[in-house]
This record gives structure tokens, sequence and C-alpha cells, in this order.
């Protein structure tokens, strides 16, 4: 370790509110970063790591923000800069990556122009040199066509390449510290693979330091020197990569390293910080013969769903006075689901696998095709009729706050959909059912009387789960729907869609793009890629033995530590 770090964080504590009632979320904390070394801080939501990147970029609020301590930069307390000082440092000598570039990024600019706009700013360059400078830097992130990039907005390219673009724009003027917020979390793993790398790479090349935070400990693994676990704004434990995850000393890690779902072995139900830390898990693997006889009783039945030769067609505008483009988003795909299966579907974005969901749902028509639920076909049902079936196929969403309305208390979110489908004679009769619901989903009855900003992600992804098992339906389609939790807290989920599948008897069309999560629910895996089945089968026998290379390269982009 070298004498003289970089940065060094003394004994900082943060609290937000008013002096009358504060509230301290980091707790006198210290930890350092060497030149040229990468820091990997790991922990939860609400551990305090973002919070502690935020004060290194002198990005706090201002008014609401109480600071303690020191956050020693190139030794200059940066908690101590003025307003001028700190522009000067950000971007020059200390830049960030967020989680969420499509947020970071300016949507009515083009993604050329801010780049070069710091050029201009920070180092003084002419336009016509920045712009230069920012093709270079494009090149260097390894995105296709800089040219047209440079004039394409963010919205009209995918994620992947706008957080390369938030990459170029982070390492624009060579900045000695790079702070990396969860920058991975959103994409497929194939991607974050990518990034990852590319982060390693310039990082190598250019001699920085790098500060990496995330909530997934085998995704730090692979690019990290150093790891720095937080929990509830303390740091709990601080080692290298092998001593984190060889000998992990706080219960806290131990319990972050398990609950990741394993490839290794199928697991009954997967562990989570709780039950990890009062000692109640106890690890059942579910034998080849106990899933051999549960998969003898689903498929003998007829099947739920049947998808047959299956193709959605979009049309783009290539521009003025060219004809239109066809895109086959789903390209003659057919399959079965039975009842009571759960049937993975996994792919990188873009490969069809939320198209097909809404096909199914009916909330995209399909081109060409048949899709028979029960076998009555479904791309010929009238509206009225459609209604019906929603009772029977519903959806777990993404993101459950987009899918929540901010102004309604989530009691009235769940008797929303029971008033529609006439479930329940009386308000009262459906509100004692929504209680039973946040109950039967982990949560208390005091969440019916909140709204949806006064929850978690985790949380709100419960609600999402009780609104969707209000109706009682057969087949629940997962979109997604645990892709952007944390580790520990998609554990809880996984295990709750697992338990309500035993007690109601559903049927899941489980669509993700890590194949950890999608192993440990599927029994059947559907692999997609560019609109078609690329493979399909048992999901214990794809993974052993994968027969097509694009498979693989799911499986080897999955983080798996050391």
């Amino acid at each position: 370790m070298n004498n003289n770090p970089l940065l060094s964080i003394n004994n900082l504590s943060i609290s937000f509110g008013k002096k009358s009632k504060l509230v301290e979320v980091i707790h006198n904390i210290s930890f350092s970063i060497s030149e040229n070394e990468i820091v990997g801080v790991v922990g939860e939501s609400g551990s305090g790591k973002s919070v502690t990147a935020m004060s290194v970029m002198g990005l706090l609020p201002e008014k609401i923000s109480h600071v303690k301590g020191e956050v020693l930069f190139q030794k200059k307390n940066v908690l101590e800069l003025g307003s001028k000082e700190l522009r000067n440092i950000r971007g020059k000598e200390i830049a960030m990556i967020f989680q969420e570039p499509m947020s970071a990024l300016n949507p009515s600019l083009t993604c050329g122009y801010q780049v070069s706009e710091i050029l201009q700013h920070h180092l003084n360059y002419s336009a016509s040199k920045a712009k230069k400078e920012t093709l270079s830097l494009f090149e260097k992130v390894k995105l296709p066509r800089p040219k047209e990039l440079y004039n394409s907005y963010p919205h009209q390219i995918s994620g992947g390449q706008m957080q390369r673009v938030m990459i170029a724009m982070a390492i624009a003027c060579k900045p000695k510290l790079l702070i990396a917020d969860e920058p991975t979390t959103a994409l497929d793993v194939t991607v974050q693979k990518e990034i990852l790398l590319l982060l390693k790479d310039l990082q190598q090349e250019t001699g920085m330091s790098l500060l990496f935070i995330s909530h997934d400990l085998a995704l730090v693994s692979e690019i990290v020197d150093r790891v720095v676990v937080m929990y509830k704004g303390d740091i709990v434990e601080t080692g290298t990569v092998a001593e984190i995850f060889k000998n992990p000393k706080d219960e806290y890690t131990k319990a972050l390293l398990a609950s990741r779902p394993t490839l290794e072995k199928r697991l009954e139900k997967l562990p989570t910080i709780a039950s990890i830390a009062d000692n109640s898990y106890i690890p059942k693997v579910e034998s080849s013969q106990t899933r051999a006889k549960r998969h003898k009783k689903i498929y003998t039945k007829s099947p739920l769903l049947e998808v047959k030769n299956l193709e959605k067609e979009y049309y783009s505008n290539a521009g003025f006075f060219k004809p239109k483009q066809t895109v086959k988003a789903v390209n003659d795909v057919s399959f079965a689901v039975f009842e009571g299966e759960t049937m993975g579907l996994v792919g990188e974005s873009g490969c069809g696998k939320s198209t097909l969901g809404k096909t199914i749902l009916q909330l995209e028509k399909a081109t060409k095709g048949h899709i028979l639920y029960r076998g009555s076909e479904l791309t010929q049902l009238k509206p009225s009729e459609i209604r019906k079936l929603r009772k029977e196929i519903q959806l777990i969403f993404q993101d459950p706050y987009s899918s929540l309305n901010p102004r309604i208390l989530i009691g009235e979110a769940l008797m929303e959909p029971m008033k529609v489908h006439k479930i329940g004679s009386s308000k009262k009769e459906r509100e004692e059912k929504a209680k039973q619901l946040l109950t039967r989903v982990g949560l208390d009855e005091s969440y019916y009387y909140r709204y949806p900003h006064e929850l978690s992600g985790g949380q709100r992804q419960r609600v999402g789960i009780a609104r969707t098992i209000a109706l009682e339906p057969k087949l629940v389609i997962c979109d997604e729907s645990v892709s952007a939790l944390d580790i520990s807290v998609q554990a809880q989920v996984l295990n709750l869609l697992n338990e309500l599948k035993d007690d109601f008897g559903f049927t899941y069309l489980f669509i993700s793009h890590d194949l950890a999560v999608v192993k440990y629910m599927a029994d059947q895996l559907l692999v997609m890629n560019e609109g078609r089945i690329e493979e399909i089968g048992d999901a214990d026998e794809i993974y052993a033995n994968p027969s097509k290379k694009y498979t693989q390269k799911l499986i080897d982009a999955i983080p798996k530590g050391i």
C-alpha cells in the first residue's frame, strides 16, 4: 500500500435533515485508494456506497447535508473546497460514471456534442479539435461507427452504447480517479462483461485509480484489487479479493456471497441476508429424482400455452424518400408451456424476448403465427374477450415504480384490478383481501397506507407481485422482474415467486438476461437470439452441455467470483 494515497477518507460521517432532526447515514468510516489501484465498494441499497462517492465528488445537497471528517484527494480536503475549485476538479481530476446513462445524458443533445463540450470547457480545445478527440475517445471505448454515433441522440442507441459514451465522457480529461457507481447494473451479462473489460483496459492504459461501486461481490471480484464491504453506513470488512472470497470474516459478507444463485447445484431455496444472519437457513439441494418426478407430473398434461410459428414485424423509417425497413423482432418462434411449469426465456437486449411476452399478452398484435391458450386462438380475440383473458394471464414488470401510480396508496393500487374484474362483493372485502395479499408477499398491513415513493425497490416489487396474484391468474409472465434489484433482495423475491407458485399453482414464463437467475427458476429453458430460438430444452442439460456457441457465450459472461 502506498504511504501517500491518492484518495484518503478519514472518519467520515454524513447526516441528512435539519439540525433539529438529523439522520446519520454514514458512521465514521475510513478507507483509502492508492495510485493505479482499483478498489471495490460493495453493499446493498441503502448501505451508503453512493453517498460516500457523492461526498468525494462534492455533490452532496448543501442545505440538508451535515458532514464530519476528511475526504483528502491529493492531500487536499474536498469538503473544504469552494464551488469554483470543485468545478475545476470534477471531470478533470475526478470523474464519475453513473448507474443509469439515460438519466445522466442530456436527451436534447447529441452524444458527440456532450463529450466535446467537456473538452472545450476543461482543456480549452477548439470545436474542431474537440470533435477529433471525441471521435478518438469513441474508438477507444470500442463504440461501433464513431462518426455516426457522434451525431446520434441518446435514445437512438442501446444501453451498452450509452454507457460507453458515459465512459468516454468520464475519461476525456484523463482523470486521476474514476468513480464507477453501479455502471453495469441495468445491462445484459454479456454487455456487462464487455464494460468491465473495457474499464480494466482503460485503467491499465492510463494508470488512473478506480473506485468501483456495486451490490454484486462476484462482479466486483472480476475487476478490483481490494474490497470494502459496507452495511447500513458502516464498513464491516476490508481486504483483498482473495481474502474476502476465500476467508470472509463478517457474517454480512458471507451472506452477500451466498445469496447469488449458484450454477453448480439446484437449491430448493436461496439463502437471504436475514436467514444467514439468524442461522435459520439450511441448504437443501433438489435431487435429480425429485426433479424428474415433478417433471413427469407436469409434462403428461396438455400444454397450457402453445406458440406456433410466431412472427412480429416492426417497420422503421430509414428517412425521407427511402423505403420503410422491416425488422423481425420475433421470427418463426414455436414452443409450449405446461401447467405448473416455469419456462425460462433468456437472451440479450434486443433479442425479442419482451416483444414475445407482449405478443402473448395481446399488448402487441402478431404479424403471423398462432398463440393457443387452453386450446383457444388468442390472435383472433375481440377486445371484450381480451379483457377476460387479462384475469388469466398477468405480467410482473421490470420496474415496479413505473408501473405503480405515484399518487395513489398501495392499498388502492391492489384493489384497482379487483374492482375492474369484479373480485369481492364490497370495498371492505377487497380491502381485507389487499391486506392479506401484502402479508402473503412479506409486507405488513401498514404498507396498505403508504405511497410507492416510501418503499424500497424490493418492497415495490413485492407490491407488484401482490397486485399480479390478486386476480389469481393461471399464467404469469415475469419480464426481467428482478434485474433492477440487489442480489440479496433478488434472492428474497425469487424465493417468494417459487413459494407462490407452489401455493397457487401458477405457471411462469420467466424472462431474463441473467442465466444464473433463470437456472434457479426454470424447468425448461428457451434461448433467444435476434428474434429466433437458438436453443430449447431442459434447463440443467443446457447449462451442463450447451449445443450452441451463443448459449455458451451467455454462460461464460456470468460473474462467478474467484
